[in-house]
């Protein structure tokens, strides 16, 4: 019973995020993964709803520090406000280098961000998933692009890789990337 009041308490916390009962799945990523051609402006074409991304425009820049951590600096038009976020990725297991975790708080632990599939050039396919004591997972999962639009086939393709890897996409959106008013 204690685990029910658990989910009803974190109901509220979760209900602008994609939730499903049952362990996270855990797809196949990029073999051979280069963290050096990955480095750079990406830009968010589609994702599964996050309550840290409501606006529009967003992308996100990623470059290597000198300690060989990954500085993360998102930003999104919000609010009639450009506003940041920056973090930290890291790869935990150099025999996995597409399983990067991230974080955006010294106060939190690093968060799963999977890369499934890229080519470094145009697009990148990345999941994210963390379980809830086994009864539940959240997840999130991001289309991203070297400019602000990918074609309509490349979109595709992406989102039937997220199905082939059992990731249910029925709440995935379009980001709006228009971004002449800014």
């Amino acid at each position: 019973m204690s685990a029910v009041y658990l989910v009803l308490l974190l109901l509220p916390l979760i209900s602008a995020q994609t939730f499903h009962w049952g362990p996270c799945p855990n797809p196949a990523v990029q073999p051979g993964f280069n963290v050096e051609k990955y480095l750079g402006k990406w830009y968010e074409i589609e994702k599964l709803p996050a309550s840290f991304e409501r606006g529009k425009c967003i992308e996100a820049n990623y470059a290597l520090r000198k300690d060989g951590t990954i500085r993360v600096l998102n930003s999104q038009f919000y609010k009639d406000k450009v506003r940041t976020a920056e973090g930290t990725a890291v790869i935990p297991d150099m025999r996995e280098m597409a399983k990067l975790g991230v974080s955006f708080s010294y106060f939190t632990p690093y968060s799963p961000y999977w890369v499934l599939t890229t080519d470094y050039t145009s697009v990148a396919v990345v999941y994210s998933c963390t379980d809830i004591l086994r009864l539940f997972h959240v997840d999130y999962a991001w289309i991203l692009s070297r400019s602000r639009f990918l074609p309509a086939e490349t979109v595709r393709y992406a989102k039937q890789l997220l199905v082939r890897e059992g990731i249910d996409i029925s709440r995935m959106k379009a980001t709006d990337q228009n971004c002449k008013d800014i």
